[in-house]
C-alpha cells in the first residue's frame, strides 16, 4: 500500500518514496549522464553532468533517510509491542484497512481461534455492527489522534479505544467496564422496581429487581407466570431460585409506563390467612407511611417511627405530628390521589418537643385491594433546612444592616436638628418657665431615638466604637452599683474574678451595654428570684475550637460568663436568640433587640458569644475576648475629679460645610453663641470657592463626610494643599468606618458622630482650636 505522508528527517520533511520511485530516479540520472556524454556542446555537457550528479546525490540521501525511517518505525513498533504485551486488556495493531498486524497476549487468548480476520471480524461476536463503529472511531482518530466509545454488549459494557501510532498504523484497546452494582462493594440492593411499558414489556430493572429475580427479564409473563395481580395483592414471582411470594405496588410512571415495586412477604400461617403486606416494609431503611385519603395513618415502618417519634401511631392524623404546609393536608392528599398535584414533595416541620426537625414528604398514589391510598416517603431534611435557615438569616441580617446603615444618615440628621434646636430653646428658658418641662421631654425622647438607632447599628456591626485597654475587673466594679439596681431585691448578683486576669481592647460603654442586657435577661428568667453569677477567667486555646458553626482561633482569651438558674430556653428557640426582634417575652415586655445588640457589639469588638441552656435548670452566656497582646496589666490609679465643665468661649473663624439646612442652621447658631465667626457652605464646591480668597483667614473646617458632589475628605485634602495649618472636625450620621482610611491620611482631624448636642459640638471645636 502506498502512502504519501511526509516523513520528518534531519533536513525537514521528505516524501516517503517507494522502491519504484527510487528506480525512476536512478534511470533519470543515467539518461542525463548519457546525454551529457553524447552532447557536442561543452556547456550543455557540463550542465547535464552537474544535474546528473545532483540527482544521484539526492537519490543516495533518500535511500539513507528511508532506511533510517524504517529502522525508527520498527523500533517504535517494538517498544509499543513490548509495552502492550503485558496489558491485561486485549490490544491490537491494525493497518488503515482494519487488517490486524499484531496482538498482545490478552488479545491472542481471546481471539486465537479467529486469527487472520480483520478487527471488525474479530468483534462481530462481541457486539452488533462492529464495522460501522470501528470506521467511525478511525475517522475521529485520524482527525484528533485518538478516539474511544463505550458500547453495551450482551455480557456487559466495554470501552473500545484507538490511537494513531504512525502512518498506516493504529493501536486498538478493548477494556471491560465494571458494572456499577458490583463496583460499590457489598451494599444491600434497594427496593425492587420494574418499569413496564404499555404492551407489558419490561423496559428497565433496577439492581434490587435483578438481585431478587436473578436474571434480566424482558416481559411480565416471564416474571409473573400466573398473571399480574391487582395492586396490593400478593403475587407469585418467578425467580432463578424458585417461586417467591411478594406484594406489588403499582405507580404511574408517565407516558403510558408503570413502575411496579416488589415487596417479598412471608408465608402466612395458616396459608389462607390475610397477608400483612406492610410487614415487608419493616425491614426497609426508608421511612414509609401508608395514609388514607383523609390523612389517617394506616401503617408505618420502624424507620418512620424512629424519625417522627412517639406521636407516630396507627390511626393518627398527619397534622398531629407535622406542620408547615400552609394549607389543609387533606387537600394535598386529595390532589395526589386525583393526579392533579403540581408538587408531590413538600418540606414540613415535625412536632417534636425534644428537638427541631424537618422532613421532606413525598406522596405517591397506590391502589391496594381496589382502594386508593397514599404512600408517604419521609426524608430527614433537618440539616438542609438548617443550612437554608442560616442562609436566610445571613441575608436578613445583611438586609437589616444595609437598612440601618442607610437610614442612619438621614435619621441622625433629623435627630441632630431636633435635639440641637431643643438645646437652643433650653438656653432661653430656666426651670421656672412653663415650657421648660416640655423641652426636656423633647430632648430626652430625641436621645432615646438616637439610642434606638445605635442599637440598629450595633447588631449590624456598623456602630462607632471607641476601643481602649480595659481590665474586666475594673469595668465590672464600676458597673456593679447599676447592675444591683437593675436586678432588684429578689435577685442576688455575685461576681467572681480570675486574679491573673489580663487586659482586653474594647469600647467600655458598649461592653457595659452588653453586660446590662445579659443581666436583665437573666433577671427576667427568674421571676421568683435567685442568683446571677458573673465570672471572669483567662482561657488558653492550644488549638482552634469549633462551635456553633464558628471557629475560634487558638490563643489567649478573657472569658466572661453570665450564669442564671432560671427557666432556661427551649432547644428549638435556642438558635434564634440572637436574631433581631426575636423575643420569648410577652408582648410589650421586650423589643427583641437586646441579645442581637450584644451579639453585634461582641462580634465587632473581635470577640465571640455563645449560649448554653437547659429548660428548668438555667442559662449561661459566655463571652470570649482576645487578650491584648504585649499590653501591661492595667494599673489602678486615682483619677482626680474634674471640675464641672463651663461653656467654652473662644474666637476664631470656622468654615462650616453641611448640606442639610436644619443641621447647618443649628451648628452655625451654636458656634456663634460661643463667640466664633462662622462661614457657611452647603456643598464642597461652595466651600472651595470661598477659600479662593487668599486674604481670608480660616482656623477650622467643620464638614459633613457624605455630601452630594465631592465628599468631605476629598475637598479637605484639596483645601489643605494651600492651607496646611487648618484643623478639621468631620461630622457624619454614618459609622466612623466610612471615614477611617481617609481620616488617617488627613492630619489634625477628629470625628464627631451625629446626633450631637450643642455642648458636644462646641467642646469638640474648642479642643481642636486649643
Amino acid at each position: 500500500m502506498q502512502n504519501n505522508a511526509l516523513t520528518t528527517g534531519p533536513l525537514g520533511p521528505f516524501p516517503d518514496f517507494s522502491a519504484a520511485r527510487l528506480r525512476s530516479l536512478v534511470i533519470a540520472a543515467a539518461v542525463l549522464g548519457v546525454m551529457g556524454a553524447l552532447s557536442p556542446a561543452g556547456v550543455v555537457q557540463l550542465a547535464t553532468s552537474a544535474a546528473a550528479m545532483t540527482i544521484f546525490a539526492f537519490f543516495v540521501l533518500l535511500v539513507a533517510i528511508t532506511r533510517r525511517r524504517k529502522a525508527r518505525r520498527a523500533m517504535a513498533f517494538s517498544v509499543m509491542s513490548s509495552f502492550t504485551e503485558k496489558d491485561a486488556s486485549p490490544s491490537l495493531v491494525t493497518d488503515g484497512d482494519g487488517g490486524v498486524t499484531s496482538m498482545n497476549a490478552a488479545a491472542r487468548a481471546r481471539f486465537d481461534s479467529q486469527a487472520g480476520l480483520s478487527l471488525a471480524g474479530l468483534l462481530r461476536d462481541t457486539f452488533a455492527n462492529p464495522g460501522g463503529i470501528t470506521y467511525r472511531l478511525k475517522l475521529t482518530a485520524d482527525a484528533e489522534g485518538s478516539a474511544r466509545e463505550d458500547i453495551v454488549t450482551r455480557k456487559g459494557q466495554i470501552r473500545l479505544a484507538v490511537h494513531v501510532m504512525g502512518p498506516d498504523a493504529y493501536l486498538w484497546r478493548i477494556e471491560a467496564i465494571p458494572d456499577e452494582a458490583t463496583s460499590k462493594g457489598h451494599e444491600e440492593p434497594g427496593l425492587a422496581m420494574l418499569m413496564v411499558g404499555r404492551t407489558g414489556a419490561i423496559l428497565f430493572m433496577n439492581d434490587g429487581a435483578r438481585a431478587l429475580i436473578g436474571h434480566r427479564a424482558k416481559t411480565l409473563d416471564r416474571v409473573f407466570p400466573a398473571g399480574l395481580p391487582a395492586p396490593g395483592d400478593v403475587a407469585l414471582l418467578s425467580t432463578q431460585t424458585g417461586t417467591l411470594r411478594c406484594a406489588v405496588s403499582d405507580i404511574d410512571g408517565g407516558a403510558g409506563r408503570r413502575a411496579l415495586y416488589l415487596l417479598p412477604v412471608e408465608q402466612p400461617e395458616p396459608p389462607d390467612a390475610p397477608v400483612d403486606t406492610w410487614a415487608a416494609f419493616e425491614r426497609l431503611p426508608v421511612p414509609l407511611v401508608l395514609v388514607t385519603p383523609e390523612g389517617m395513618v394506616q401503617g408505618c415502618n420502624r424507620s418512620a417511627t424512629a424519625l417522627v417519634g412517639e406521636s407516630m401511631a396507627k390511626g393518627a392524623h398527619l397534622s398531629s405530628f407535622m406542620e408547615g404546609l400552609g394549607r389543609p393536608i387533606a387537600d394535598w392528599l386529595a390532589e395526589t390521589i386525583a393526579g392533579r398535584a403540581v408538587q408531590h414533595s413538600e418540606f414540613l416541620r415535625l412536632k417534636r418537643a425534644d428537638k427541631e426537625m424537618f422532613v421532606q414528604v413525598t406522596l405517591n398514589r397506590v391502589t391496594e385491594n381496589g382502594v386508593a391510598s397514599v404512600i408517604a416517603v419521609l426524608t430527614d431534611a433537618t440539616e438542609l433546612k438548617t443550612l437554608e435557615a442560616q442562609f436566610v438569616q445571613s441575608q436578613k441580617m445583611q438586609a437589616i444592616g444595609q437598612l440601618a446603615g442607610g437610614i442612619a444618615h438621614d435619621f441622625n440628621n433629623l435627630l441632630t436638628a431636633i435635639s440641637g434646636h431643643c438645646d437652643l430653646l433650653l438656653l432661653r428658658h430656666d426651670h421656672g418657665d412653663a415650657d421648660y418641662g416640655d423641652l426636656v421631654q423633647i430632648n430626652q425622647n430625641a436621645n432615646r431615638a438616637a439610642a434606638l438607632v445605635g442599637q440598629l447599628l450595633a447588631f449590624s456591626r456598623k456602630q462607632t466604637l471607641r476601643p481602649e485597654m480595659l481590665d474586666m475587673r475594673d469595668t465590672l466594679s464600676d458597673l456593679t452599683h447599676l447592675l444591683n439596681r437593675l436586678v432588684g431585691e429578689k435577685v442576688t448578683l455575685t461576681l467572681s474574678h480570675d486574679p491573673m486576669l489580663q487586659a482586653i481592647r474594647a469600647d467600655k460603654r458598649q461592653l457595659e451595654q452588653v453586660l446590662m442586657n445579659l443581666v436583665v435577661n437573666a433577671r427576667d428568667a427568674m421571676p421568683d428570684g435567685g442568683e446571677i453569677r458573673i465570672e471572669t477567667e483567662c482561657v488558653t486555646l492550644n488549638e482552634p475550637m469549633t462551635r456553633d458553626r464558628v471557629t475560634v482561633p487558638g490563643g489567649q482569651y478573657v472569658a466572661v460568663r453570665v450564669v442564671d438558674r432560671g427557666i432556661g430556653i427551649a432547644p428549638d428557640k435556642l438558635q434564634k436568640v440572637f436574631e433581631p426582634f426575636f423575643t420569648t417575652k410577652s408582648t410589650g415586655e421586650g423589643t427583641g433587640l437586646g441579645l442581637s445588640t450584644a451579639y453585634g457589639i461582641v462580634k465587632q469588638t473581635g470577640g465571640f458569644i455563645f449560649v448554653d441552656s437547659t429548660e428548668g435548670e438555667g442559662t449561661c452566656f459566655t463571652l470570649l475576648f482576645p487578650v491584648l497582646e504585649g499590653a501591661p496589666l492595667p494599673v489602678e490609679r486615682a483619677v482626680a475629679l474634674a471640675a464641672p465643665a463651663s461653656p467654652s468661649h473662644g474666637d476664631g473663624v470656622i468654615l462650616l460645610v453641611e448640606d442639610e439646612a436644619p443641621v447647618r442652621a443649628f451648628a452655625s447658631r451654636a458656634l456663634r453663641l460661643r463667640g466664633y465667626t462662622v462661614l457657611e457652605a452647603d456643598c464642597a464646591e461652595s466651600a472651595l470657592k470661598t477659600l479662593e480668597d487668599a486674604d481670608l483667614n480660616v482656623d477650622l473646617f467643620v464638614t459633613d463626610v457624605v455630601m452630594p458632589g465631592k465628599d468631605g475628605p476629598s475637598w479637605v485634602r484639596e483645601a489643605l494643599k494651600s492651607r496646611p495649618e487648618v484643623r478639621v472636625v468631620f461630622v457624619s450620621g454614618y459609622a466612623e468606618d466610612r471615614l477611617n482610611n481617609d481620616q488617617a491620611s488627613i492630619p489634625n482631624s477628629v470625628f464627631l458622630p451625629k446626633p450631637f448636642s450643642l455642648d458636644q459640638l462646641t467642646e469638640t471645636v474648642h479642643k481642636q482650636l486649643h
